[in-house]
């Protein structure tokens, strides 16, 4: 089947380079030097004198924001969905930022990270001036907005509870939520993963267990080599198994959620390497960076939004739909107004929910 060309104006995307002085040195040796989209709708030049809201789109694991401005097969990249939500007059003109947050652990969850950098101030203190100085955007936090989809969904709800003195509306699509139910169940795959990077390599016969699991720190969460190993393997790749994927996200989670200067890669792993034997220390400061625990201590910041947006399907892969009910429940017990909808499908290629969400912000934020 043909795809439908876009009927009518469809805005201007402006690439800009922005030198960010807060990710400059980072522990990754990211770039510093980043390009920053900014889509400008159609009615932007209609007058020099209008000024209008801004969104910023948070994108998920592996994503970066220009690669929402590309072309799809089958359907509206972001730029084309707004603009022709604008015709369809099911919302209003706005300017949409397309940040770029990627890092070599394959991105970030819009949080500091002293593994990582630190790039909630990035997002806040650089690139929300940048924009207000170089477009006619309405700078204030009441007609600024946030939207993405899993890490982004998550990036946008912590804004939301963090960050609310910049942001009056956000919009949480399958974000990462009930770390038990979202993580756990994948680190005995990615420690499978990382036992190819072991050294000795393993041999047939004896093994003590007991010796094993306490090698070189690995009951504290440290990498004994074998995570360093696999990182300069993926590192020189550029075709990642779905495997090595998975592992790569659940070590750059590691980095957000529990960094620690001190050990060998600057943060720990919530499970024992060797054993698979989960560390309770550790799994603890996953968990205080979970929204469903974070509610009740970000209640005025949250209850201070606009409008706040949740969805999720009800077959989610990584089962984000228990973590969005649990996240909703909470909001609801804490008396926070929210919107949150579900829908019949997975956690794959779900833009069409923005048809939903950016009307939704616009009326938040106009």
């Amino acid at each position: 089947m043909a795809r439908k060309r876009p009927q009518g104006p469809s805005g201007t995307l402006a690439v800009l380079e922005h030198a960010s002085q807060i990710l400059k040195g980072n522990p990754l040796g990211d770039p510093h030097v980043r390009k920053l989209g900014v889509w400008l709708p159609p009615q932007y030049d209609a007058g020099r004198a209008r000024r209008f809201p801004a969104l910023y789109d948070l994108a998920g694991f592996t994503g970066s924001g220009l690669a929402h401005a590309n072309w799809k097969p089958f359907g509206d990249n972001v730029p084309e969905r707004a603009a022709r939500l604008i015709r369809e007059q099911k919302m209003g003109p706005v300017v949409i930022v397309f940040p770029d947050c990627f890092t070599a652990l394959g991105g970030n969850q819009y949080v500091n990270s002293s593994a990582i950098g630190d790039y909630a101030d990035y997002l806040t203190r650089e690139i929300i001036p940048f924009v207000d100085r170089e477009f006619r955007t309405l700078p204030s936090r009441e007609h600024r907005g946030c939207f993405g989809k899993s890490s982004g969904g998550y990036g946008a709800i912590i804004h939301g509870m963090k960050y609310a003195k910049y942001w009056g509306a956000i919009a949480d699509h399958s974000g990462d939520a009930c770390f038990d139910f979202v993580y756990r169940h994948d680190w005995p795959n990615t420690l499978n993963e990382l036992a190819k990077y072991r050294a000795p390599k393993r041999k047939p016969g004896a093994y003590d267990a007991r010796r094993e699991a306490r090698r070189q720190g690995l009951a504290q969460g440290k990498d004994d080599g074998r995570i360093r190993r696999f990182l300069n393997k993926i590192w020189h790749k550029e075709k990642l198994s779905t495997a090595e994927g998975h592992a790569i996200m659940n070590l750059c989670m590691a980095a957000t959620y529990d960094p620690d200067p001190r050990a060998p890669l600057g943060f720990r792993i919530p499970f024992n390497a060797e054993s698979g034997e989960a560390i309770a220390e550790r799994w603890r400061n996953w968990r205080r960076h979970d929204p469903i625990n974070l509610v009740a201590k970000y209640r005025a910041n949250l209850k201070s939004l606009r409008g706040i947006y949740i969805d999720c399907g009800w077959r989610d892969q990584y089962h984000i739909h228990y973590g969005s009910r649990i996240l909703s429940q909470r909001l609801a017990e804490a008396g926070i107004r929210h919107r949150y909808e579900e829908f019949d499908d997975d956690h794959s290629d779900i833009d069409y929910r923005m048809d939903v969400s950016l009307p939704f912000l616009y009326r938040a934020l106009r």
